[in-house]
């Protein structure tokens, strides 16, 4: 038989993947997987992220709300497999965080003009709107819309975004940012719907966030933010900054002593506000 009658045989193409390269794979998947899961990395990273600069809590949603870079790129992170332990995830969001705090600390993430910041929300609503129903749960947001946003504006306030139980506001200071948070808690408190009788919490931080269109976004509005948090119903909390803002003689300060927030500063000082004996709505109805 000639060579004529045999049948040529194709070449093997080098990178074509064979059954081998394919198992190797698989392998180095879920190896990575496996290395991504580890309990005692996570542990390392979660410890590594409470001592790095920034805030150790980017990546909830008290932190991704706004448009800023990096709280886009953390909310996509955070939102990445969430059920799911993730190593590369709290890594990820370490150097988000880094990244952000060095902005901030060579102002590129600071505006131009220093506001108060009042964040408000009520005191377990998650939880009562599950048995509550749509409806209840919608009348109970428009009246709290009436009692509590008219409040901020008589106040100079400027509502920059509702936040589903709560919002977000900015006044040119502090006095009536606290006047405001006050009558607001007192208000709402009035309020009763299906039974339920509401409890507003607010806090109120002094900075100068960088104002985006018509959000304002930085350190500033994530420490605002906490010091909300931190609140009971019907608290007001401000911080130390906010709080050497307030004339004494209208506002009394008590110190929150166990305070306590990943993703504010370890420094920072919260104290209870309410209003003195002379209180300002007093006084304006006075003739």
């Amino acid at each position: 038989m000639s060579d004529e009658d045999h049948e040529p045989t194709e070449p093997t193409d080098p990178e074509e993947p064979t059954v081998e390269d394919d198992e190797s794979k698989g392998k180095l998947r879920r190896r990575a997987r496996r290395t991504d899961t580890q309990p005692r990395l996570l542990t390392a990273a979660r410890l590594l992220r409470d001592v790095l600069p920034g805030d150790s809590e980017l990546g909830d949603p008290l932190s991704t709300a706004g448009a800023d870079p990096s709280h886009v790129l953390a909310k996509r992170l955070s939102e990445t497999a969430p059920d799911r332990p993730s190593l590369s995830r709290e890594l990820g969001l370490g150097a988000l965080q880094v990244w952000q705090s060095l902005a901030e600390a060579q102002g590129r993430g600071r505006g131009d003009r220093a506001v108060a910041i009042l964040f408000t929300d009520l005191v377990d609503f998650s939880s009562w709107a599950l048995d509550a129903g749509d409806e209840a749960v919608l009348e109970l947001l428009r009246q709290m819309g009436r009692a509590a946003e008219p409040e901020i504006g008589a106040r100079g306030g400027h509502v920059v975004k509702r936040l589903g139980d709560g919002l977000m506001a900015v006044f040119d200071e502090t006095g009536p940012a606290v006047e405001a948070a006050c009558a607001a808690a007192s208000a709402v408190g009035q309020l009763e719907v299906a039974g339920h009788r509401p409890r507003l919490r607010a806090g109120v931080h002094f900075g100068q966030p960088r104002k985006l269109g018509g959000d304002y976004l930085g350190v500033d509005v994530n420490i605002a933010a906490r010091v909300m948090a931190a609140a009971s119903g019907g608290e007001v909390l401000v911080s130390g900054v906010a709080g050497e803002r307030l004339e004494p003689e209208r506002f009394s300060l008590k110190p929150r002593r166990r305070f306590r927030a990943k993703g504010a500063p370890k420094d920072l000082q919260v104290f209870v506000a309410e209003p003195g004996p002379e209180r300002p709505e007093r006084r304006r109805a006075t003739p």
